[in-house]
């Protein structure tokens, strides 16, 4: 059997709620994202906001600069304002431009089709291997972590599956499951000899029978869980919002009683990914992003400058909480900088 990649544990904060006082992810030994030297502490970061002069210095002193998309480049189907420039005169911004990646916990779109929204929405063209979904990089990590001649039970979409397909993963179990009238169904289906993982992604076909399946193929002492995110809760225009993943991985987790291994950021195999696949140097990256316990948390984690944008979910309110907070680990949600919008760079980069 191929290496197994570590299973980290992971958190997620409650709605409305604070952050829980509990050990997070750390990196494993040897890996090659480590915490620079001499970095600033979490209890050091401040939440500056980033004026003209102060971004100049911090995009000088950067390679590259990772992007969350929406809520930080776009909302729904409009580009965030401002925000095409902006990143187009990153990726010329100096004598050899920004490297410009693109980093997301969304199960439900493949890279291809994140390329397809940046170049419709008037973002600089960008490059498959740019983009690293949540359910690309699952399908990095099933690629390593299962044995050969081994498949995943998935729980989720098209675009997982699509992904799952590019990267050589056998699977099954995507669409509709058999209603509780069939031989097929969950709790009494034939089990495939193969499975040696269970995914969990966004999977709005999500039942109590492919809870069931599971289950049942994670009863296999040698059947792995894993998850593309944590995120509970997706916002809506307009303060909707409706269930994400998370909810679908807690309910596995329960069933199961096993922690699933988490793809997609806070966790640090996600940044594992952008670093592998273009050998950036963390303490000369940015992570962008609208998202405390997820962007920020996973650029913190990983040695990078991280700057909060205003124009998604986490607010000034919660940092402050979390400054103010005597918990170590609530301070690690608290960015380097905050922008009101991306393009609050525009100055300095006009500069």
């Amino acid at each position: 059997m191929r290496a197994r990649l570590p299973a980290f544990s992971q958190w997620a904060l409650a709605e409305g709620g604070s952050a829980p006082c509990v050990a997070l992810p750390s990196f494993p030994s040897g890996s090659r994202a480590q915490v620079p030297v001499g970095m600033a502490s979490a209890a050091e970061k401040r939440c500056e906001r980033l004026e003209e002069a102060s971004a100049r210095a911090v995009l000088a002193g950067a390679d590259a600069v990772l992007f969350d998309c929406d809520g930080v480049l776009w909302r729904g189907e409009a580009a965030v304002p401002g925000a095409p420039e902006t990143l187009r005169l990153l990726e010329a911004a100096g004598p050899e431009g920004k490297r410009l990646c693109y980093v997301t916990n969304n199960s439900s779109r493949t890279r291809l089709a994140y390329t397809e929204k940046l170049k419709r929405l008037g973002f600089p063209p960008a490059a498959p291997r740019q983009v690293f979904g949540s359910a690309h990089c699952a399908a990095r990590y099933l690629s390593h972590a299962l044995p050969p001649g081994g498949s995943a039970y998935v729980l989720g979409g098209a675009a997982l599956s699509t992904e799952l397909q590019a990267a050589g993963v056998a699977h099954l179990g995507v669409g509709p499951a058999p209603p509780p009238d069939s031989a097929h169904f969950g709790s009494r289906a034939p089990l495939d000899a193969d499975v040696r993982a269970v995914l969990v992604g966004y999977d709005e076909h999500f039942s109590y029978g492919k809870l069931c399946l599971a289950l049942r193929y994670l009863l296999r002492g040698d059947c792995l869980l894993a998850a593309t995110n944590r995120d509970h809760r997706l916002p809506l225009e307009g303060g909707s919002a409706v269930p994400g993943t998370g909810c679908l991985v807690k309910a596995v987790e329960t069933a199961a009683e096993r922690e699933a291994f988490i793809i997609g950021k806070p966790s640090q195999y996600m940044f594992e990914c952008v670093a592998s696949e273009f050998d950036i140097d963390p303490a000369r990256t940015i992570m962008v992003g609208d998202r405390l316990d997820t962007d920020i948390l996973m650029g913190n984690n990983c040695g990078l400058t991280t700057l909060l944008t205003l124009t998604g979910v986490s607010t000034l309110e919660e940092v402050q909480g979390h400054m103010e907070s005597d918990c170590p680990e609530r301070k690690k949600l608290v960015p380097d900088y905050y922008v009101d919008s991306i393009a609050d760079l525009l100055p300095a980069l006009k500069a």
